[in-house]
């Protein structure tokens, strides 16, 4: 399994690299943006590791080429930075990204992070077939979701929000449960990381409010699906 390390400085990407390949991963490195949107593009890669403060293009633009390709929008993507503002976060968050460390981080903790994050988009447990729910349909072999008959460009932890919303009408799920069912861990995160995505995912499902309404803000709780 081989993961990109995106970093402009030396010392910071050669850290990674020794514990990724102590783990057992395999590790290919850019030190700016564009050539990182080619690696990902020419390599095999299951994850990268994206700083935000990167030589020609940002980390935040990489991003946001990276979800708009399709070759390249299922690949998951931990930001790493030495900039640790909210609006950093949610703008990151916002442009797709799975999960956000801030430097200095614990070794210990970002491989936590990495694990979990690549088994979450391993997991191949969605049901089969079709389901269909007044404009939405959602085709879980194939991994997509339509709105009116178009295709909704969701990034991959927005669709496993809106299937697991639409899968389990009408029952409430914590912010914490949604981290764990959706993110792969138990509280490694923010909690506000559950609300950017889903004010994301209902801003895509504005098309059809009878969907995008139906995602229910649970107070003191967290969110619900109904119809």
């Amino acid at each position: 399994m081989k993961i990109l390390v995106v970093d402009d400085e030396a010392p910071i990407r050669e850290l990674l690299v020794f514990n990724l390949q102590k783990n057992g991963y395999d590790t290919v490195t850019a030190d700016n943006g564009l050539t990182a949107l080619e690696t990902a593009k020419d390599e095999d890669v299951a994850l990268i590791l994206l700083d935000i403060m990167l030589p020609q293009i940002d980390g935040f633009e990489v991003c946001r080429r990276l979800k708009q390709n399709k070759a390249t929008s299922k690949i998951p993507i931990i930001m790493i930075t030495a900039k640790d503002e909210e609006i950093d976060k949610v703008l990151g968050l916002e442009l797709g990204a799975d999960d956000y460390t801030t430097k200095p981080f614990s070794m210990r903790e970002l491989m936590a992070r990495i694990k979990a994050v690549l088994r979450r988009s391993n997991t191949k447990d969605q049901p089969e077939g079709e389901l269909v729910i007044g404009p939405l349909k959602i085709n879980f072999n194939a991994y997509t979701a339509f709105l009116n008959n178009e295709q909704l460009m969701l990034t991959p932890k927005e669709y496993d929000l809106l299937k697991l919303f639409v899968t389990n009408e009408g029952k409430a799920f914590s912010r914490d449960e949604l981290l764990e069912k959706v993110w792969g861990y138990e509280y490694y995160g923010d909690t506000r990381t559950v609300d950017v995505h889903v004010r994301h995912l209902r801003a895509k499902l504005q098309a059809a409010p009878s969907i995008s309404d139906g995602i229910k803000t649970v107070r003191g709780v967290g969110y619900r699906f109904t119809k």
